[in-house]
């Protein structure tokens, strides 16, 4: 069975991919900054937005944007 819209997702360009979800997502990833363990958010296109001190904190200023936190290690 070919499902168009799993063909268009299989098809995607890569530029298509980064903008995939930029409306909806965030990406929470850890970072060391000055030596200190930190978690950067960052928006769907990979630009960062801020830097948190714990996951939890992340998560919880990206939700209150409206946005869909997701971890990336």
């Amino acid at each position: 069975m070919n499902n168009p819209e799993l063909v268009r997702l299989k098809n995607i360009s890569a530029k298509e991919f980064a903008l995939w979800g930029i409306q909806d997502i965030a990406y929470i990833r850890p970072v060391t900054i000055e030596g200190q363990k930190a978690y950067a958010v960052h928006a769907a296109d990979g630009t960062q937005v801020a830097v948190m001190n714990t996951p939890e904190v992340a998560a919880a200023a990206v939700r209150q944007n409206d946005l869909e936190p997701l971890s990336v290690h």
